[in-house]
C-alpha cells in the first residue's frame, strides 16, 4: 500500500504483515521492556487504565494457550507470547476499598472501555515492534477456550483474556494481504452503502484470489466474498461460549 504522505512510521505501518513463523533468536529483555513501556503509554479510555498484559514465560502456561488457540505456531518457544487482558478487577479492588459500589463495573460499557484499552495497547506494541524489524501476529484464536485460559493464567473475576500477541524475529516473508478499497470502508458523513460499490468489490475479489497464504502455499485463497460466505462463524473461537464466560467473570451483566 502507498499513501500521499510518507514518514518512517507511516512506511512501517503500511508494511505490516502477519508473521506466524519465527527464528530462535530471542527478542531480548531491553526490547521487551520497551514494548511493554510503549503499551503502558498508550491512550486509555477515561484514564481508567483497564488493561493488563500477561507475558507468558512458563512452558506449561504457553502450552495451555496453545491448546486454547489450536494454532500450531502458538506452541513451542519461538517468539514472545503476550496476552492482552481486559482488567476491571484492579479498579474493583480500588472502589471496594473506597466504599464505592461495584455495579458500574458490571455494565457492558465498562467492558468495552477495557477492550479499547487492551486493543490500543496491543496496536502500540505491534507498531513499535515492527519499527524495530520484528514480526507480530495477533491471536484472536485464544478464545477457543476462554474458561480454560482464565484458569491457566490465574485471572480473577472482572478480567477477560481478549487477545494474544506473538512478537519475534521473522522466519518468513508473506505477501501483502490486500485490504478492501477505501470507497467501501471509509464514508464521508454517512455510511458508504456496499451496493454502490459492487464494481470495486468485484475487482477486490479478483486481487484477493491472487494471494497465496503461507499456511497452504500450494493454492491461492478464495475471494473475499467467498471467505465471508463460508468462514464467518466457523472455528472454535467463533463458537466458544464467550458471553457465558463473561457473565461468570462478572462482566457485561447489564
Amino acid at each position: 500500500m502507498t499513501a500521499p504522505v510518507r514518514s518512517a512510521t507511516i512506511d512501517a505501518l503500511l508494511a505490516h504483515r502477519t508473521i506466524r513463523a519465527f527464528t530462535d533468536e530471542p527478542v531480548g529483555e531491553e526490547v521487551m521492556r520497551t514494548l511493554l513501556t510503549v503499551a503502558r503509554a498508550s491512550a486509555t479510555s477515561s484514564y481508567f487504565q483497564q488493561a493488563t498484559i500477561i507475558r507468558v514465560r512458563d512452558a506449561a502456561v504457553r502450552e495451555a494457550v496453545h491448546a486454547a488457540s489450536g494454532q500450531p505456531y502458538v506452541g513451542g518457544d519461538r517468539g514472545e507470547l503476550l496476552i492482552l487482558v481486559v482488567d476491571l478487577h484492579r479498579n474493583a479492588v480500588i472502589r471496594e476499598r473506597a466504599g464505592a459500589p461495584l455495579e458500574p463495573l458490571e455494565r457492558t460499557y465498562a467492558f468495552l472501555q477495557g477492550c479499547q484499552d487492551a486493543l490500543i495497547a496491543g496496536q502500540s506494541m505491534v507498531a513499535a515492534a515492527e519499527s524495530l524489524g520484528l514480526g507480530t501476529c495477533y491471536l484472536g484464536s485464544i478464545l477457543g477456550d476462554p474458561a480454560g485460559l482464565i484458569t491457566a493464567l490465574g485471572l480473577p473475576e472482572r478480567t477477560f483474556p481478549l487477545l494474544g500477541l506473538l512478537v519475534g524475529h521473522p522466519a518468513q516473508e508473506p505477501q501483502y494481504k490486500p485490504r478492501l478499497p477505501e470507497q467501501i470502508t471509509v464514508g464521508i458523513d454517512s455510511y458508504p452503502p456496499l451496493e454502490e460499490h459492487d464494481a470495486e468489490l468485484a475487482a477486490y475479489d479478483e486481487r484477493v484470489t491472487e494471494y497465496y497464504d503461507l499456511r497452504d502455499a500450494s493454492r491461492r485463497v478464495d475471494s473475499f466474498t467467498e471467505q465471508i460466505a463460508r468462514m464467518v462463524g466457523q472455528g472454535r473461537a467463533a463458537q466458544a461460549p464467550v458471553l457465558d464466560v463473561l457473565h461468570r467473570q462478572r462482566l457485561c451483566l447489564r
